[in-house]
């Protein structure tokens, strides 16, 4: 899975012109399941993304964690995180999972989240979203999960 995470003081995801989710101050995270993920793999970086530690400190310091801090976050499907622009202009998606797998592991990802104890809301899977947010720093940070064992 990879993950794009934007520490914000506030998000929120538009459907149809009604806002289907939103979060702050927390993270904004844009989450695209890749083909191979499984269950654990989608559920050990939802651990990393809570344990990060990318929120102030009393020092002002980034030494704190979503779940130190009682953030909320809001998880976006966004399967562009999955282009391959290697070759000519117009990005390639195969290595993103098969819809139907890219659903639950979406899906596994939010609640693994929920599960740290981490209120959590999403957009709408496979939808045309709107996403606007106030980004805080600005801190964004990649994560795939292939960047760990």
């Amino acid at each position: 899975m990879r993950v794009l995470i934007q520490r914000v003081t506030q998000a929120s995801v538009t459907v149809d012109a009604q806002i289907v989710g939103q979060t702050g101050p927390g993270l904004l995270i844009l989450a695209c399941a890749m083909r191979g993920d499984d269950d654990a793999t989608v559920t050990a970086l939802a651990g990393r993304v809570a344990r990060l530690r990318i929120f102030r400190d009393d020092q002002g310091r980034m030494n704190r964690s979503m779940l130190d801090t009682g953030c909320t976050a809001l998880v976006v499907s966004q399967f562009t995180l999955a282009a391959d622009t290697r070759s000519g202009n117009r990005p390639g998606f195969s290595s993103a999972a098969a819809p139907d797998d890219g659903r639950r592991l979406y899906e596994r990802f939010a609640q693994a989240l929920r599960d740290l104890g981490v209120a959590t809301e999403t957009g709408r899977f496979g939808a045309d979203m709107q996403v606007a947010l106030v980004n805080d720093g600005p801190v964004t940070i990649w994560m795939d999960s292939a960047d760990r064992a």
